[in-house]
């Protein structure tokens, strides 16, 4: 038969009276946490500062660094404002410079090349407009981007047709960074976007020049060495 334990033995998980006395003289001293000020819902829960309202001061500091940053856009933005030769909606849009050879030009209309990045010019002003072209081609010119496309829209329910195709056609013309530039194929938006190829930086040129240079001394050496007797 299983006995019971005395009452005077600890049981388990209960603490023996000598235990109970040690950890009590421990704790002698110890200040208790006070309760939360909380209200119940919320207790516990992280908070977020409300966010800063800026004031006039800062806004209109804002403000102006703004405008100064178009100003100075502006100043190196050489790409005209002013009245361009106006093209039609459906035109096939093709120029290059005097020297590209017609194999380089002919790949570019069958889309050859592989585009390096796209803009989308549709619900932008001129303007607006004026300022992604340049910023495009001068960053395609720093990265060796050899080919963009940009999608300038038919223009056919504008107020003036084409107005936008306009410009942009006379932007890469304008542009001495911009070899040439067409009409895009069909699955790439057609007589609404063109293909532009832009001239190679200075470093990928005298890179090439090297590389062309080596390959042309490895041959000459592979001749002169199947001429030995």
């Amino acid at each position: 038969m299983q006995r019971e334990p005395e009452n005077n033995q600890p049981t388990h998980g209960m603490a023996a009276d000598g235990e109970f006395d040690d950890f009590a003289s421990a704790m002698q001293g110890v200040q208790p946490l006070s309760p939360s000020k909380g209200k119940g819902k919320g207790k516990g829960k992280q908070t977020f500062a409300a966010p800063q309202r800026l004031s006039a001061e800062e806004v209109e500091a804002r403000r102006r660094a703004a405008e100064e940053f178009q100003t100075e856009e502006d100043a190196t933005n050489f790409l005209t404002l002013g009245e361009v030769k106006p093209r039609d909606p459906l035109e096939v849009l093709e120029w290059r410079q005097d020297g590209i050879q017609l194999a380089v030009f002919d790949k570019l209309r069958k889309g050859g090349y592989d585009i390096a990045r796209e803009l989308d010019l549709h619900q932008r002003t001129v303007k607006e407009a004026r300022g992604d072209i340049y910023q495009l081609i001068s960053k395609a010119h720093a990265n060796n981007w050899r080919c963009v496309l940009i999608s300038h829209g038919k223009g056919l329910r504008s107020p003036t047709p084409a107005k936008l195709k306009s410009y942009v056609a006379h932007w890469l013309t304008q542009h001495p960074l911009v070899l040439a530039y067409c009409s895009a194929q069909r699955s790439r938006g057609g007589v609404g976007s063109v293909y532009a190829l832009i001239k190679k930086s200075a470093a990928s040129r005298e890179e090439n020049r090297e590389r062309f240079g080596q390959k042309s001394d490895l041959v000459g050496d592979t001749t002169s060495r199947s001429d030995k007797p």
